[in-house]
Parts: structure tokens; sequence; C-alpha cells
């Protein structure tokens, strides 16, 4: 994993596409990833780009009228008749023009057309190319105009529509081979197969167009991304895989809204829906309303996900939260935290797959929360005033330069001590106080993790109130209280001193 140059996209410059880092190839199988261009590897429309490289190296003036309509539609519907009508057209349009201008406009684009890459497009692209596939771009976009945007992402073809070429290297007005859309694009997969030996049964193919369906039914493993309604449907009666490059594998969206469930569901846990407990949320604004963070907090109650998820909610962001194995395996609840983002932990494993995957989202310009603590510290250890960490969030500032956000809570155990099985719903009429505080990015320098996760929990120590300072002798109930339920063996600090060293 390549270290970001910054936490914020909006800072930044989009880095430059792993592909073109790097020079290895591993030996290539019979299968082939042929991936659609507008609203599947980028985020929209490709069209606005290139119209505005086009002007820049005057081979076409202003605007058509109504252009910006069709982009419209087009970035919200998907692809329609009137946009492929006109695309068939622009062969004709572009008669008597210098080819070169095309080309040189091509160029122009590439690396504009790469700030709009999808953020988990090039971990796909990984995938293919490590299992030994090759990666061809099939778009009706003409060919001129892409293909150095397919070379700058390191595929290894384009597949695109050509205009018929003069001796004197000006445009015919022809189409030169199929129109790639629609079963056009299907007859330029296969011959472009044929041609290369790649078998059909074993390749994938992604779109968000229903009219790209006769291609996903000719592959072996066809993808709707970021699907049109249309596509959407007959994804489901197909029982086609979907998936979403803007967010991680296994994110679900709501379809046709395009809402991830995580944010859907964020107005369930609105402070006004939940009685039993009262709220005192404040520096949220704190939380980058852009980019890549890491969310820190303590942890003192079951009830603390949800405490933390009304807070993401606030900000108005969705969250990739890491969680204990735990939580994955319990049934429904397990399969909504994949769908919701969050990334599987096996403490006792010693996997580094966690981290890599928590990486990856903060490279992609997403918020990842975690609790250094690890767990909900256990009996007479819960009461220490000194919160000790785990470096995971030190070691991933490190890695991505993501700036780390501390939240500090308290009162969440009143809500759902750690005894218990359930939460207090029923306590309406005087419900505990939760108090969150959200504070500014940790200075971190980078150079220790132990220090830097000194530096993460003291600035979370500094969020919670004066009491939680206090050194206290809990009593024999109150360790009982800070214990699971069915706990046998009462902690002492000691002994959570050395289960938990905070070194790992």
């Amino acid at each position: 994993m390549t270290p970001m140059a910054a936490a914020s996209k909006s800072a930044t410059p989009r880095k430059q596409p792993s592909a073109v880092r790097s020079k290895t190839k591993p030996v290539l199988s019979a299968g082939v990833a042929f991936i659609d261009l507008d609203r599947t590897l980028l985020s929209g429309a490709s069209g606005p780009v290139i119209s505005e490289a086009l002007h820049e190296v005057g081979f076409r003036g202003r605007p058509f009228p109504g252009e910006s309509v069709l982009y419209w539609l087009f970035n919200t519907f998907g692809e329609n008749l009137p946009s492929m009508a006109l695309a068939r057209q622009a062969a004709g349009m572009a008669k008597g023009k210098e080819r070169r201008l095309v080309q040189e406009a091509g160029v122009i684009a590439a690396p504009r057309l790469a700030h709009l890459l999808q953020p988990y497009a090039e971990g796909m692209f990984a995938e293919h190319r490590a299992a030994g596939r090759r990666l061809v771009l099939a778009t009706t976009t003409p060919y001129d105009m892409i293909k150095p945007f397919a070379d700058l992402l390191g595929f290894d073809d384009a597949l695109a529509t050509r205009y018929g070429v003069n001796a004197d290297g000006t445009y015919d007005g022809t189409i030169a081979g199929p129109f790639v859309w629609n079963t056009g694009k299907l007859d330029a997969v296969k011959t472009w197969a044929a041609a290369n030996g790649a078998d059909l049964e074993q390749s994938y193919a992604y779109s968000d167009s229903v009219f790209d369906a006769p291609l996903l039914s000719a592959v072996g493993h066809p993808f709707a991304v970021n699907p049109d309604p249309s596509l959407t449907i007959m994804a489901a009666a197909r029982r086609w895989p979907t998936q979403h490059l803007d967010v991680p594998p296994g994110v679900q969206k709501v379809p046709m809204l395009g809402l991830e469930v995580q944010k859907l569901t964020s107005a369930a846990v609105n402070p006004r829906l939940i009685p039993f407990a009262r709220f005192d949320i404040s520096g949220v604004e704190n939380i980058p309303t852009r980019g890549a963070a890491i969310v820190t907090a303590n942890h003192r109650s079951y009830f603390d996900a949800l405490t933390i998820a009304m807070v993401i909610g606030k900000s108005g962001r969705a969250a990739r939260f890491l969680g204990k194995k735990e939580v994955f395996d319990v049934p429904i609840i397990g399969q909504l935290a994949k769908a919701m983002g969050g990334i599987r932990v096996e403490r006792a494993s010693g996997s580094d797959e966690p981290l890599k995957a928590a990486a990856e989202a903060l490279e992609a310009g997403d918020l990842v929360v975690l609790m250094p603590q690890g767990t909900i510290p256990r009996g007479a250890g819960f009461y220490d005033p000194e919160l000790k960490g785990r470096w995971g969030a030190a070691k991933l500032a490190q890695m991505t330069g993501a700036p780390v956000i501390p939240i500090g809570l308290w009162g969440t155990e009143e809500v759902w001590p750690r005894s218990a099985r359930l939460p207090n719903v029923l306590n309406i009429t005087s419900p505990p106080k939760v108090t969150v505080r959200v504070g500014a990015a940790v200075e971190l320098k980078h150079r220790n993790p132990d220090a830097d996760t000194t530096a993460i929990m003291k600035a979370i120590m500094d969020l919670l109130p004066a009491e939680s300072r206090k050194k206290i002798t809990p009593t024999a109930e109150q360790i009982a209280r800070a214990n699971p339920s069915g706990a046998k063996k009462q902690n002492t600090q000691a002994a959570e001193a050395v289960r938990r060293p905070g070194t790992d």
C-alpha cells in the first residue's frame, strides 16, 4: 500500500494510477476483464472533460445547445437513446477535421479523466492482474479520444468506436468497424477475443447500462456496476452480482436510490428516536466533510457503536468500522455490518488484512472508525483513568497520512453496561445522559507508533469529563457490572493491564 500524499482528496490531485507505476506483468490467463467507461469506471460522463480538451486544441467550438442537459440525464439515469444517436452522428460531424487534434485532446483529457476514476477501481484492477487476466476498456467513446486514458491506466487494449481516416489524416465522416455500443460492443469483444485467444466463458464484464446486456450475457462473470434502473432489475432477475466502485467491496447500496445502506439507516439512529438515552454531542464539525480521516474513540459499552454511528451520521458521511470478528459472526447483524462497510478483525490471528483494508478505504478518501482499546476494559480495569490503546490507529496514520480525529465517550455504560445482554430500553422516564465530544485532529510525529498511540489516547482522555481522571477503588458491584454477563473471573486492574498491553 503506497502512502497517500495528503489526507484529503479535495486538497491534492488523485495519485497516479498504480497500473502506470507497475511494470511487472503476471503470466496471462485466457480470461479477460472487459470494462465499460462512463458511470462504471468513472463517477460520471467523460463527455464534458473530452469536450473541454477538444475545445482547447481547436477541434470544436462552443458546446452545442442542450449538451449540458444530455450529460445531466446521462449522469442521473445512465445511457439513453438520444445521447447514443448523437454519438453515432459525431463521426459525420468530424468529417474533414484533423485526426491529430483529437489525439492531442485525448492526451490532454487522460489525466483529467483519471481524477474521475472511482475510488475502488484500482483494487479491482489489481485483483484481475494478480489472477493473470488482461484488462480491456470497452466503450462507445471514440478510440482516438480515449486510448491515451486506457494507456495511462495500464490497460492491455481499448475497444472503442473508430472513425474512418483519409490519406491526408483527416476524418472521412464514417465509422470504421462496429459502433461499439449494445450488440456492436459485443461484436467488437468477440472479434478481439478470437484474435487474442480470450475465452469469454472465463472472462468478466463490467457495465452500468442495460444496453450492455448482450456483452454481460456473453461472459462467464458479468457484473452490474452502479446499474441504471433497467439493469438493476435485469441483474436481480438473472442473479448477476451488483457492485459499486465508489465504496468498498461488499458494501451495498439501495437499488434505484444509489444510497449506501449506512446513510439510509443513519436516520434511524437520530437521538430523538432513542428515548431511553439523552445525548449531549458537540464538536462534530471537527470530522472532515471530505477526504480520509481516522476516527478514534474510547470503549465503554456495547452502546458505543450506535453512538458513534449517530455522530458520523450528523457529519453527513458514511464510515468504515473496524469490528471484532464476533460481531460479523452473528446472524443478520454480521451480514448488515458487512453490507455497511465493516472491516472484520480477528484480534488473535496476527493478520494484517484488516489494516490493509482500512488503509485502502483511507486511500479512497473514506472515514475509518476504530477503538484503539480493542475491547471494553473488564472488571476493575474499567475504572482505570489512564486509557491504553493498541497501535492500529497510529500505524494507519503513518501509512496513509490521514488525520486522526479523537472522540470521548461518557455515559454509554449507563445505557448498556457490559454485564447486560441488552440495553435498558424501558428507561424512558429518567434516561441516562450520554456525553460525546469530538476533538480536533491529533498532532502526531509518525516516527514511533507507541508515542503516537500515547498521543491519541491522551487526546481522547482530554475530551472526557473531570470525573474520568479520578482514581477510585471500585466496589464488588461495580466490578461485576463491568464484566461480561456470566464471567467467572473478576478482573483486577493489574490483570487487565497484562491482558491489554497495547503493543499490537
